[in-house]
Protein backbone atom coordinates (compact mmCIF):
# COMPACT_ATOMS: atom_id res chain seq x y z
CA UNK A 1 0.00 0.00 0.00
CA UNK A 2 1.52 3.61 -0.95
CA UNK A 3 4.33 2.10 -2.68
CA UNK A 4 5.77 0.75 0.65
CA UNK A 5 6.45 -2.59 1.27
CA UNK A 6 7.90 -5.02 4.36
CA UNK A 7 6.86 -2.56 6.68
CA UNK A 8 6.70 -4.79 10.05
CA UNK A 9 10.24 -4.83 8.82
CA UNK A 10 10.87 -1.40 8.34
CA UNK A 11 8.57 -0.67 11.89
CA UNK A 12 11.02 -3.72 13.93
CA UNK A 13 14.05 -1.98 12.40
CA UNK A 14 13.32 1.77 13.56
CA UNK A 15 12.67 1.06 16.77
CA UNK A 16 16.05 -0.92 16.88
CA UNK A 17 18.28 2.08 15.17
CA UNK A 18 16.41 4.32 17.96
CA UNK A 19 17.22 2.30 20.63
CA UNK A 20 21.07 2.84 19.52
CA UNK A 21 22.27 5.86 20.83
CA UNK A 22 23.44 8.38 18.73
CA UNK A 23 23.83 12.14 18.64
CA UNK A 24 20.35 12.85 19.88
CA UNK A 25 20.60 10.51 22.37
CA UNK A 26 23.68 12.13 24.01
CA UNK A 27 21.65 15.43 23.52
CA UNK A 28 18.38 15.02 24.89
CA UNK A 29 19.99 13.07 27.95
CA UNK A 30 23.02 15.98 28.32
CA UNK A 31 19.81 18.69 28.37
CA UNK A 32 17.51 16.27 30.57
CA UNK A 33 20.67 15.68 33.14
CA UNK A 34 21.72 19.34 33.14
CA UNK A 35 18.11 21.52 33.21
CA UNK A 36 15.55 18.97 33.99
CA UNK A 37 12.84 16.66 32.36
CA UNK A 38 10.95 19.34 30.88
CA UNK A 39 14.07 20.50 28.96
CA UNK A 40 14.67 17.32 28.11
CA UNK A 41 10.98 16.97 26.64
CA UNK A 42 11.62 20.19 24.56
CA UNK A 43 14.77 19.22 23.56
CA UNK A 44 13.25 15.48 22.05
CA UNK A 45 10.49 17.63 20.93
CA UNK A 46 12.59 19.82 19.06
CA UNK A 47 14.31 16.64 17.65
CA UNK A 48 11.57 14.81 16.56
CA UNK A 49 10.54 17.93 14.49
CA UNK A 50 14.05 18.04 12.83
CA UNK A 51 13.17 14.41 11.78
CA UNK A 52 9.83 15.37 10.41
CA UNK A 53 12.13 18.32 8.16
CA UNK A 54 14.40 15.61 6.99
CA UNK A 55 11.87 13.19 5.92
CA UNK A 56 10.14 16.14 3.78
CA UNK A 57 13.39 16.95 2.81
CA UNK A 58 14.01 13.41 1.55
CA UNK A 59 10.47 13.08 0.18
CA UNK A 60 10.34 16.01 -2.04
CA UNK A 61 14.14 14.95 -3.47
CA UNK A 62 16.29 17.89 -2.06
CA UNK A 63 18.02 15.58 0.47
CA UNK A 64 19.51 14.52 -3.14
CA UNK A 65 21.45 17.88 -4.10
CA UNK A 66 22.58 17.64 -0.37
CA UNK A 67 23.88 14.59 -1.15
CA UNK A 68 25.44 15.17 -4.72
CA UNK A 69 27.14 18.94 -3.74
CA UNK A 70 29.82 18.94 -1.83
CA UNK A 71 29.87 22.36 -0.90
CA UNK A 72 26.35 22.26 0.47
CA UNK A 73 26.92 19.23 2.42
CA UNK A 74 30.14 20.94 3.83
CA UNK A 75 28.59 24.59 4.72
CA UNK A 76 25.57 22.52 6.60
CA UNK A 77 28.05 20.36 8.91
CA UNK A 78 29.71 23.51 9.42
CA UNK A 79 26.87 25.30 10.34
CA UNK A 80 25.75 22.14 12.60
CA UNK A 81 29.15 21.80 14.29
CA UNK A 82 29.68 25.95 15.10
CA UNK A 83 26.11 25.61 16.50
CA UNK A 84 26.76 23.68 18.59
CA UNK A 85 29.92 24.61 19.89
CA UNK A 86 27.86 27.73 20.34
CA UNK A 87 25.65 26.47 22.94
CA UNK A 88 28.33 24.10 24.31
CA UNK A 89 30.18 27.26 25.16
CA UNK A 90 27.73 29.11 25.92
CA UNK A 91 26.38 26.37 28.62
CA UNK A 92 30.17 26.20 29.72
CA UNK A 93 30.37 30.04 30.26
CA UNK A 94 26.79 30.33 32.34
CA UNK A 95 27.08 31.78 35.95
CA UNK A 96 25.50 30.08 39.11
CA UNK A 97 21.89 30.30 39.08
CA UNK A 98 19.55 29.86 42.02
CA UNK A 99 17.21 27.48 42.62
CA UNK A 100 14.12 29.44 41.72
CA UNK A 101 15.84 30.61 39.01
CA UNK A 102 16.32 27.58 37.35
CA UNK A 103 13.02 27.16 36.73
CA UNK A 104 12.49 27.65 33.17
CA UNK A 105 9.28 29.72 31.71
CA UNK A 106 7.71 28.63 28.01
CA UNK A 107 9.83 31.33 26.41
CA UNK A 108 13.06 29.46 27.25
CA UNK A 109 11.11 26.25 26.56
CA UNK A 110 10.27 27.65 23.40
CA UNK A 111 14.25 28.17 22.88
CA UNK A 112 15.71 24.65 23.85
CA UNK A 113 12.80 23.29 21.27
CA UNK A 114 14.34 25.34 18.60
CA UNK A 115 18.05 24.51 19.28
CA UNK A 116 16.91 21.25 19.38
CA UNK A 117 15.52 21.10 15.97
CA UNK A 118 18.16 23.11 14.62
CA UNK A 119 20.55 20.36 16.16
CA UNK A 120 19.08 17.58 13.93
CA UNK A 121 18.06 19.71 10.83
CA UNK A 122 21.90 21.16 10.66
CA UNK A 123 23.38 17.24 10.70
CA UNK A 124 23.58 16.21 7.05
CA UNK A 125 24.50 12.88 8.37
CA UNK A 126 20.35 12.27 8.96
CA UNK A 127 19.78 13.33 5.55
CA UNK A 128 22.42 10.77 4.50
CA UNK A 129 20.40 8.21 6.70
CA UNK A 130 17.32 9.06 5.40
CA UNK A 131 18.38 8.60 1.90
CA UNK A 132 20.04 5.11 2.43
CA UNK A 133 17.64 3.61 4.52
CA UNK A 134 13.69 4.78 3.23
CA UNK A 135 14.18 3.66 -0.62
CA UNK A 136 14.68 0.19 0.98
CA UNK A 137 11.02 -0.25 1.78
CA UNK A 138 10.13 1.54 -1.11
CA UNK A 139 8.86 -0.67 -4.03
CA UNK A 140 10.61 0.72 -7.32
CA UNK A 141 8.54 -0.76 -9.77
CA UNK A 142 4.93 0.32 -8.16
CA UNK A 143 4.54 2.82 -10.29
CA UNK A 144 3.85 5.47 -7.35
CA UNK A 145 4.84 8.81 -7.83
CA UNK A 146 4.42 10.66 -5.35
CA UNK A 147 6.15 11.37 -1.97
CA UNK A 148 3.72 9.50 -0.16
CA UNK A 149 5.77 6.61 1.17
CA UNK A 150 8.89 8.81 2.01
CA UNK A 151 6.58 10.68 4.13
CA UNK A 152 4.52 7.90 5.76
CA UNK A 153 7.72 6.11 6.36
CA UNK A 154 9.68 9.49 8.06
CA UNK A 155 7.19 10.02 10.19
CA UNK A 156 6.47 6.45 11.52
CA UNK A 157 10.65 6.87 12.00
CA UNK A 158 9.94 9.83 13.84
CA UNK A 159 7.20 8.73 16.20
CA UNK A 160 8.68 5.41 17.25
CA UNK A 161 12.14 8.03 17.62
CA UNK A 162 9.73 10.48 20.20
CA UNK A 163 8.51 7.50 22.44
CA UNK A 164 11.82 6.10 22.93
CA UNK A 165 13.69 10.18 23.37
CA UNK A 166 10.32 11.00 25.72
CA UNK A 167 11.23 7.31 28.11
CA UNK A 168 15.31 8.68 28.13
CA UNK A 169 14.24 11.56 28.94
CA UNK A 170 11.92 10.49 32.35
CA UNK A 171 14.69 8.13 33.49
CA UNK A 172 17.74 10.30 32.85
CA UNK A 173 16.04 13.51 34.58
CA UNK A 174 14.49 11.75 37.21
CA UNK A 175 17.72 9.97 38.07
CA UNK A 176 19.80 13.50 38.51
CA UNK A 177 16.84 15.30 39.99
CA UNK A 178 18.05 15.81 43.49
CA UNK A 179 21.49 17.08 42.23
CA UNK A 180 19.99 19.63 40.28
CA UNK A 181 18.70 20.44 43.28
CA UNK A 182 22.29 21.83 44.26
CA UNK A 183 23.46 24.68 42.85
CA UNK A 184 27.03 23.61 42.61
CA UNK A 185 26.16 20.69 41.06
CA UNK A 186 23.76 22.08 38.58
CA UNK A 187 26.31 24.30 37.33
CA UNK A 188 28.82 21.58 36.67
CA UNK A 189 26.54 19.04 35.46
CA UNK A 190 25.78 22.39 32.50
CA UNK A 191 29.04 23.07 32.46
CA UNK A 192 29.67 19.20 31.38
CA UNK A 193 26.55 19.66 29.07
CA UNK A 194 28.49 22.38 27.47
CA UNK A 195 31.33 19.77 27.38
CA UNK A 196 29.03 17.39 25.61
CA UNK A 197 27.86 19.74 22.83
CA UNK A 198 31.43 21.01 21.85
CA UNK A 199 32.61 16.84 21.30
CA UNK A 200 29.05 16.45 19.19
CA UNK A 201 30.43 19.74 17.11
CA UNK A 202 34.12 18.26 16.90
CA UNK A 203 32.61 15.01 15.72
CA UNK A 204 30.00 15.99 13.36
CA UNK A 205 33.36 17.90 11.92
CA UNK A 206 34.19 14.54 11.08
CA UNK A 207 31.24 13.34 8.87
CA UNK A 208 31.82 12.75 5.46
CA UNK A 209 29.61 13.28 2.26
CA UNK A 210 28.74 10.09 0.21
CA UNK A 211 30.29 9.11 -2.28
Amino acid sequence: MFGIMNFEVFLVTAILLNLTPGTDTMYIVSRSISQGRSAGIYSALGISAGIVVHTFLAAFGLSVILMKSDFLFNLIKLAGAFYLAYLGIKMILAKNKTKQEQSMPNTSNKKIFLQGMITNVTNPKVALFFLAFLPQFIHTNSGVSTPAPFIILGLTFTLTGGIWCLITVYFSSMATSKLRGNTKVSTVLNKLTGIVFIAMGIKLLQTKAAS
